[in-house]
């Protein structure tokens, strides 16, 4: 059945994953074209349209020749396309250790709870923060994390707000703040955990510094 369902991709690649407590290792990215957010900060907007559509089997034999178990899938918003949880499936089949980072919006439970989820909660400063699905909180399980992109303090505010909630129903979930690159600098952000003795996670993305400049297939 998975020679016949198809996924609009707009490429496959390896490199060093720069999110996420898995920050460092080398991993392959599927990103899947589409996204139903206009996020103001966005560093992929080439996803929104372009890509060519691929079967399953053709996505994971191109993954399969980076050699690498670690696989991420990502977008765009990979939970538009109705074959993600068919390929997170097949991934893990494979023995892949299979992760998928969402927008928010969509419904997370429809994908194999074996799969790690980064479930992105949009903050004010990204103009999209009444689309975030709140009940993916409830959906979460023990390996599934939650990231923050932060443009100012005011929503880094909104996001200590949530924190309570998160570790509420997940105790263990790694939460995540990212500072929006060149808009928020990493050491005040840094200075507000600090201040306020926050146990969440301060991440930047790795890729933007080990490769600036580059926009895709990092």
């Amino acid at each position: 059945m998975s020679n016949r369902i198809t996924l609009k991709i707009n490429e496959i690649f390896y490199s060093i994953q720069g999110e996420s407590t898995f920050a460092g290792r080398p991993c392959v990215f599927i990103r899947l074209s589409g996204c139903n957010l206009r996020c103001v900060y966005c560093d992929t907007r080439y996803a929104y349209e372009q890509g060519e559509d691929w079967t399953i089997d053709a996505i994971v034999r191109k993954a399969a020749e980076y050699r690498f178990p670690l696989v991420e899938i990502t977008g765009g918003e990979p939970l538009l396309q109705s074959g993600t949880p068919l390929l997170v499936d097949r991934l893990l089949s494979e023995g892949c250790e299979v992760l998928m980072e969402t927008n928010g919006s969509r419904d997370i439970g429809v994908v194999n709870p074996a799969c790690v989820k980064i479930v992105d909660i949009k903050c004010p400063g990204s103009g999209e923060s009444h689309t975030t699905d709140l009940d993916n909180i409830d959906r979460l399980g023990s390996r599934d994390q939650v990231k923050f992109v932060l443009s100012d303090r005011a929503d880094y505010d909104y996001a200590k707000a949530m924190v309570g909630r998160i570790r509420a129903r997940c105790p263990d979930s790694p939460i995540l703040f990212s500072a929006v690159y060149g808009a928020l600098a990493p050491a005040k952000l840094a200075e507000w955990i600090m201040e306020d003795r926050l146990d969440i996670r301060l991440q930047l993305q790795l890729h933007k510094y080990i490769w600036p400049g580059r926009d895709r297939g990092v």
